[in-house]
C-alpha cells in the first residue's frame, strides 16, 4: 500500500503553515502554475519505462499540443490585460505581469525537457527500427527517391516567397511552420532573404524506402533544403532556421451580433491572424535572419523561444505507426449484455432498468445506437440533442438529420462557442437545418456544455421520454480514450427536468420546479455549496462525514473554501483532480483532512462525480451520488449551461461508488499526490504488477453497468457498502 491508495491509505499527517499562506490568497494554488504542473505530468509519462515506446512518442507530442493551446488562449489572456496595465489579481494574489514571469521560466524549462525526451526517445526508436533521419545520412538510393517524391509531391504544393522591397513579409498563419533562408546569388554574390512555408496539408515527415522491419523518415524541413535549387535557381544557402508562430487565438464575438454563425465565421479569421504571442526559432539562426523574423512579426525578445533541438514537437504524433509491439495492447470495448439480451433493442434494456455506461470500457457506440435506433423507429416523434463537440464525420449528426429527414421533429443545439471547433460546429449546424431539424445556438453570454439527449417515444396510449445524460461529450473519436459516464433512463422526472431544460436553451424560458436537476447558471453552484454543507453539518453532529470528487479541475474560490469549512469541521475529502487544482491539501487548521491525487495514464480522466456520505461513511448506500457536465470552476458554474444529475437507481450507484470512485480511489500506479507547496510526487518503486491501476482494472474486470442474465455476481467491487 502506498500514500495514494486513498481506499486504504490514512490521512497524510498535516503541515503547519504561517497565517499568510493560509487565511490570504496564498490558500489558494495559482491557476496557470497548475495547468503547468499537469503538463509536467504528461510530459512525464513520455519519459516513463513502463509505458509502451510509440505511447510515450504519443505523449510528449499530447505535452507539446498542450503547451500551444495554452499560450494561444490563457496566456495570450495575461499578456492583453498586462500590456493594458490592468492589475486584476488571480484569486492567489498574482498580477497578471507576475503570472508571466512565472509562466514563462517553467514553460521554457519545460521545452528543454521535452527535447531531452525527445532525443532518449528517437535513441530508443532507432534500437527499435525507427529512425529519424538527418541529410547527412541519406543514402544515394534515399536521394533519388526523395527527388522523385519532392518533384510529384510537394513541389506543386509551395511557395517560395524573396523578401525585399517589392516582396513583403508574408502572413504567417497560426501555428505556421516555415524555414529562414539566406541565400547567395552564385553568378555574382548577391544575397536573399527568403521564407519557405511549410503547408500544413503536408506531413511533416517523410517515410524513406527500407528493408523489412525498418521505418525511416526525413524531416520535411531538411528535404526542402535538399531541394532549395530547384526552389530557387541559380542560388546556394548560407544560413537558415526553422520558425513556428503561435498567435492569440481567444475569441470574441460581439454582444449584439444579429447572425450568431456569420459572426463566428469573422471571428475564426481574426483567430487565424491574430497577434503573435510566441515564436519558437531555431538554434544557431543568422542574427540578420532571426532579427528580421522578429521584427517583421512584432515579437518581442521574451516571446521568443529558442529551441535546440526539433521545432514543432507537437508533429511526432505522426510518427506513432502501427507497431503493436510498441504500443498499448489492443482494447476492445464491451456491449452492455443486457442491450443483447433485448436483441439490440436499447428502449427495451433502458425500460428494464437505468442503465450507466463507463466509457471507453463500454462502448460509445451504444449512444450512436440509441439515436439511430430513434431516427429509425416509426414510434418516436421528437429528439433533441445538445452538441457541443462531435467529430467531423459525426455519426451522431448522421442520425439526427436522418431523423429529420424522415418527418420527425428533431431540435439541435449546437455550440458554436466549442474552442477549436467552431469551424466543425458551424458546418454541422448547417447540415442539420438542411436536413429539417430546427438548429438553435443558446446563449450569447453563456456556452451550453450540458451533455443530453431526450428522445420522446409513443408507447400504447402514452409518451414516454428515454433520456441521456453524460459527463463527456458526443464525440466517437475521442470516446475511445477518454473516461466519461452516460446514464440512459426513461424515469419521468428526469425526462420532464431534461425537457425543461432544453425549453429554457430553445426559448429562454428559465426552468422551474427541477426534480432532480440541478443547473448553472442558475442553481448547480448553490446546491454544491448546500451538499457541502449538509456534510459538514453532520461532523459538527458526530455523524460520519465523508466526501469523494472527481474532475477535470477544481479552482472555483468559494467552493474551494466551502471544502476548507467542511474539512475544519471533519468531513474527511478525497479528490481525484486530474488536471487544475487551486486547493492546498493538508495543512493544519485549513485542509488537514483534505487530499487530492491527479490520475495520469492511458486514458483521459473526463468523467465528473461526486458523492457525499449523507451521514454514512463512503462508500454507502445511502450516499448522494451525482454525475455532472461541469468542472468546478467559475466558467462552468457561472458562465455556462451545464447539468448536475442524482444518481438514485440503487444498482448505478453502487457501479459509481463501489467500482468508478473505488477504483480511482486505490489507484497508485498512475496517480501523483499533491502536497501542500503545489508539487507533485508518485511512488513507482514497487515493481510492475505490484501497483494497482484503474485502469487495467476497468479493463479487465466487468462493471455493473448493463448486466444481463450473466447477473453480477462476478463482477467485483474494490470497496463494499459501509452503513
Amino acid at each position: 500500500m502506498t500514500q495514494a491508495d486513498f481506499l486504504a491509505a490514512p490521512f497524510p499527517d498535516p503541515v503547519t503553515l504561517p497565517d499568510s499562506e493560509t487565511r490570504g490568497p496564498r490558500r489558494f494554488f495559482n491557476r496557470e502554475l497548475s495547468w503547468l504542473a499537469f503538463n509536467w505530468r504528461v510530459l512525464d509519462e513520455a519519459a516513463n519505462p513502463r509505458v509502451p515506446l510509440l505511447e510515450r512518442l504519443r505523449f510528449l507530442s499530447i505535452s507539446a499540443t498542450n503547451l500551444d493551446e495554452f499560450y494561444t488562449v490563457r496566456v495570450a489572456g495575461l499578456r492583453e490585460l498586462a500590456r493594458a496595465n490592468k492589475s486584476t489579481l488571480s484569486d492567489d494574489g498574482r498580477t497578471p505581469a507576475e503570472q508571466l514571469v512565472l509562466i514563462n521560466a517553467d514553460a521554457r524549462n519545460l521545452m528543454q525537457v521535452q527535447q531531452k525526451v525527445f532525443n532518449k526517445l528517437k535513441r530508443e526508436m532507432e534500437d527499435a527500427g525507427i529512425a529519424i533521419l538527418s541529410r547527412a545520412k541519406l543514402t544515394v538510393r534515399d536521394r533519388a527517391f526523395l527527388q522523385e517524391h519532392f518533384v510529384a509531391k510537394v513541389f506543386p504544393v509551395l511557395s517560395p516567397l524573396a523578401i525585399d522591397p517589392a516582396h513583403p513579409f508574408p502572413f504567417i498563419p497560426n501555428t505556421g511552420f516555415c524555414l529562414g533562408l539566406e541565400l547567395e546569388r552564385i553568378a555574382d554574390r548577391r544575397k536573399l532573404r527568403a521564407i519557405l512555408p511549410i503547408p500544413q496539408q503536408i506531413a511533416r515527415f517523410v517515410v524513406l524506402p527500407g528493408k523489412e522491419g525498418e521505418y525511416r523518415v526525413l524531416p520535411m524541413e531538411e528535404m526542402l533544403l535538399l531541394h532549395l535549387r530547384s526552389l530557387f535557381p541559380g542560388y546556394e544557402e548560407t544560413g537558415h532556421c526553422t520558425f513556428r508562430v503561435l498567435r492569440d487565438s481567444d475569441i470574441e464575438v460581439e454582444d449584439e451580433a444579429e447572425d450568431l454563425v456569420r459572426e463566428f465565421e469573422h471571428a475564426l479569421k481574426r483567430r487565424r491572424r491574430g497577434e503573435v504571442i510566441r515564436l519558437k526559432i531555431s538554434a544557431g539562426a543568422p542574427e540578420g535572419l532571426r532579427a528580421l523574423i522578429m521584427a517583421e512579426l512584432d515579437a518581442a525578445p521574451d516571446e521568443v523561444v529558442e529551441v535546440r533541438g526539433l521545432v514543432g514537437v507537437a508533429d511526432l504524433k505522426e510518427l506513432v505507426i502501427d507497431r503493436r509491439d510498441l504500443l498499448w495492447p489492443p482494447f476492445t470495448p464491451r456491449v452492455p449484455e443486457r442491450v443483447t439480451d433485448h436483441d439490440g433493442d436499447i428502449f427495451a434494456a433502458i425500460r428494464q432498468k437505468d442503465m450507466l455506461l463507463h466509457h471507453p470500457y463500454e462502448t460509445f457506440d451504444m449512444v450512436i445506437r440509441f439515436l439511430q435506433q430513434a431516427a429509425r423507429d416509426p414510434n418516436v416523434l421528437a429528439i433533441k440533442q445538445t452538441l457541443y463537440r462531435t467529430s467531423h464525420d459525426s455519426p451522431i449528426v448522421d442520425a439526427l438529420c436522418e431523423a429529420a429527414e424522415g418527418g420527425k421533429s428533431v431540435t439541435a443545439l449546437v455550440e458554436l462557442k466549442a474552442r477549436f471547433d467552431e469551424a466543425a460546429n458551424i458546418r454541422q449546424s448547417r447540415r442539420l437545418e438542411r436536413a429539417g431539424a430546427h438548429v438553435v445556438y443558446g446563449f450569447m453570454r453563456y456556452k451550453t456544455h450540458a451533455k443530453m439527449s431526450v428522445v420522446v417515444r409513443r408507447e400504447g396510449e402514452n409518451l414516454v421520454t428515454y433520456s441521456h445524460f453524460g459527463t463527456g461529450n458526443y464525440h466517437p473519436i475521442t470516446a475511445r480514450i477518454y473516461t466519461d459516464l452516460s446514464l440512459f433512463t426513461c424515469d419521468p422526472a428526469l425526462g420532464r427536468d431534461a425537457t425543461k431544460v432544453f425549453n429554457y436553451l430553445s426559448g429562454y424560458a428559465q426552468p422551474e420546479g427541477l426534480e432532480n436537476l440541478a443547473i448553472s447558471p442558475i442553481d448547480l453552484k448553490s446546491r454544491l455549496l448546500d451538499l457541502i454543507g449538509a456534510e459538514a453539518d453532520n461532523a459538527r453532529a458526530g455523524r460520519p462525514a465523508e466526501i469523494w470528487a472527481k474532475m477535470n479541475s477544481l479552482i472555483e474560490p468559494e467552493v474551494i473554501d466551502a471544502l476548507y469549512a467542511a474539512s475544519q469541521a471533519g468531513v474527511k475529502i478525497s479528490l481525484v483532480i486530474r488536471g487544475v487544482c487551486g486547493l492546498r491539501p493538508g495543512i493544519k487548521g485549513l485542509s488537514e483532512t483534505i487530499r487530492v491525487k491527479s490520475v495520469v495514464g492511458r486514458f483521459l480522466e473526463h468523467s465528473r462525480i461526486v458523492c457525499f456520505g449523507n451521514g454514512h461513511a463512503l462508500p454507502s448506500a445511502h450516499a448522494r451520488v451525482f454525475m455532472s457536465s461541469a468542472d468546478w470552476m467559475g466558467r462552468n458554474l457561472l458562465r455556462r449551461v451545464e447539468t448536475l444529475v442524482e444518481v438514485r437507481n440503487p444498482t448505478v450507484k453502487a457501479q459509481i461508488t463501489n467500482q468508478i470512485m473505488a477504483a480511482n480511489m486505490a489507484d497508485e500506479a498512475q496517480s501523483w499526490i499533491l502536497a501542500p507547496d503545489g508539487s507533485y510526487a508518485r511512488n513507482l518503486a514497487a515493481k510492475d504488477g505490484d501497483l494497482f491501476s484503474c485502469h487495467r482494472f476497468f479493463m479487465e474486470n466487468p462493471s455493473l453497468s448493463g448486466r444481463g442474465r450473466a447477473g453480477a455476481a462476478d463482477v467485483p467491487r474494490l470497496a463494499h457498502s459501509r452503513g
